[in-house]
């Protein structure tokens, strides 16, 4: 009984993170940086300054954004010591925010499709590096740090180019897009939280290393389908 229920606990994260996530990408057309309807059309509607209701609009699109969150949790997943996640968080909130800001004020735009296919295979990118990949395939460890900066600019010009599409005004936009990138990283903040308690607790576990990687393989599929479903919607677009 003890043995069996050890070998329950033993696949369970690794299936609710994989259940999960595919019921979030289950819809093929969905786009990882997607703006609802209704906020849509506030975005448009709206003149001049709004703080709060921008810090509120990032924060939501941080916690639903199911791509920000495989890949802070793939980038989490083996630091151990508040410092290293204090480093790697902060340099993809700044990659972010950068590419989010600057995109947005200088009318830089990618079709949505592409960079979010790109963020997809920031998410293999990432499993893989947990899985110790690089070293055995190329014989060498990229840096980390790099990566995780490069790929949170890709991060904040998906979403640049999905808030561009909607035409937000110029009257208020500076203190608007900063009071949306406050939201974003008060959002982020939240997803971290809940991500450590988890790894925190799931790190107790005997069978963590080896559940670790089974939880890095289904990420790694997951930002694969991810990708794929942006291609086919890049591709029936046109």
């Amino acid at each position: 009984m003890n043995t069996l229920s050890r070998g329950s606990r033993g696949v369970f994260l690794p299936l609710a993170i994989l259940a999960l996530f595919t019921l979030v990408l289950i819809p093929g057309t969905a786009l990882a940086h997607d703006v609802t309807p209704g906020d849509a059309g506030y975005i448009q509607e709206i003149w001049g300054v709004h703080i709060i209701p921008f810090i509120y609009l990032g924060a939501k699109h941080m916690i639903t954004g199911y791509d920000h969150i495989l890949f802070l949790l793939g980038v989490v997943f083996f630091l151990y010591h508040m410092k290293d996640v204090a480093i790697y968080v902060s340099l993809f909130a700044l990659g972010h925010s950068v590419t989010m800001l600057l995109g947005v004020w200088f009318g830089w735009g990618i079709n949505a499709y592409i960079i979010d296919a790109i963020i997809g295979l920031s998410v293999v990118y990432k499993a893989l590096d947990n899985l110790g990949a690089f070293q055995k395939w190329l014989g060498f460890q990229p840096n980390t740090k790099a990566a995780t900066l490069i790929f949170g600019l890709f991060h904040g010009t998906g979403l640049a180019s999905k808030i561009l599409e909607y035409q937000i005004a110029e009257d208020g936009l500076l203190a608007n897009l900063l009071s949306f990138n406050v939201g974003v990283e008060l959002g982020q903040l939240l997803a971290l939280f809940v991500i450590l308690i988890v790894m925190g607790y799931w790190r107790r576990s005997p069978n963590f290393m080896r559940q670790g990687t089974l939880a890095n393989i289904i990420m790694a599929g997951l930002g694969v389908l991810l990708t794929y479903q942006q291609i086919a919607g890049y591709i029936a677009s046109t």
